[in-house]
């Protein structure tokens, strides 16, 4: 079964969606690191590097310990009602474009893929390092419509390479999603329900947009749009000059981050 994964990894690495991605704007989402419709519930020192939205409901709790850095809660206010309006826009044109490449049943871990519209008829899965190729082109735009489940496994990765930016990558999820434990996550999750972030998972280059249901914290870090991820290579990680706007608490988790996968690697 590994191998099989393995082969049809490397034929995505070489082929590219026949469909182009066409740009997604957020609007005023654009500046929510995390924004819900029914709940935002948290345990542990999450730090959010955007604003925090909840609309309709108003039901936010475990802030603090959470922290919100660069924005500000929202909880059933009109700010927030209009970045749902506005997220239900997004997730609308997202869903309506064509499907460049269907890999339903493939799972995204090992592929290497450039820009385009890739889509599963049920769930997606990442087991693994799922690496974006931008191709030196700083419009080059990602998007994966997944009409069921995005489920990430614990340590999974998203590697943005070659000038691929956050705000060109969308996972338009049908249901909900959920990121495995200490899973390191770039682009922008659109779930029509909820998305859920297990114990350490992190965010650097995105972020978690529930159009009716819950977002779902533990421990985690949720850079937003607040940091510029358009790196050459590498995971999705702020630069230094970019963890100063953050403060302390964030600093202090990406740092743990690094020296964990360093004295483990």
């Amino acid at each position: 079964m590994k191998a099989l994964r393995l082969l049809a990894a490397a034929f995505m690495t070489l082929a590219a969606a026949d469909a182009s991605a066409a740009p997604i704007l957020l609007g005023t989402a654009k500046d929510f690191s995390v924004l819900a419709g029914s709940t935002v519930t948290n345990t542990g020192p999450t730090v959010l590097g955007g604003s925090l939205g909840l609309w309709p409901g108003t039901a936010v709790t475990g802030f603090p310990p959470g922290i919100v850095t660069l924005g500000t809660i929202h909880a059933g206010d009109v700010v927030a009602m209009q970045a749902q309006l506005d997220l239900t826009t997004a997730y609308n044109a997202a869903a309506g474009q064509s499907c460049g490449r269907n890999l339903s049943g493939v799972d995204l871990g090992s592929a290497v893929l450039t820009a385009g519209v890739y889509c599963f008829s049920s769930s997606a899965q990442l087991t693994g390092t799922l690496r974006l190729d931008g191709q030196g082109d700083p419009n080059a735009s990602f998007l994966f419509q997944i009409a069921s489940t995005l489920i990430s496994a614990s340590d999974s990765t998203v590697v943005f390479t070659n000038g691929t930016r956050s705000d060109n990558v969308f996972f338009q999820v049908g249901s909900s999603a959920t990121l495995g434990t200490n899973s390191l996550f770039g682009g922008n999750i659109l779930a029509l329900t909820s998305i859920g972030l297990n114990t350490g998972a992190q965010i650097f280059c995105g972020s978690a947009l529930a159009r009716n249901g819950a977002v779902t914290l533990d421990t985690n870090v949720i850079a937003s749009g607040a940091v510029d991820c358009s790196a050459t290579s590498g995971t999705p990680v702020p630069e230094p000059a970019s963890l100063a706007l953050f403060g302390v608490g964030l600093a202090g988790l990406i740092l743990a981050r690094r020296f964990a996968g360093s004295a483990t690697g």
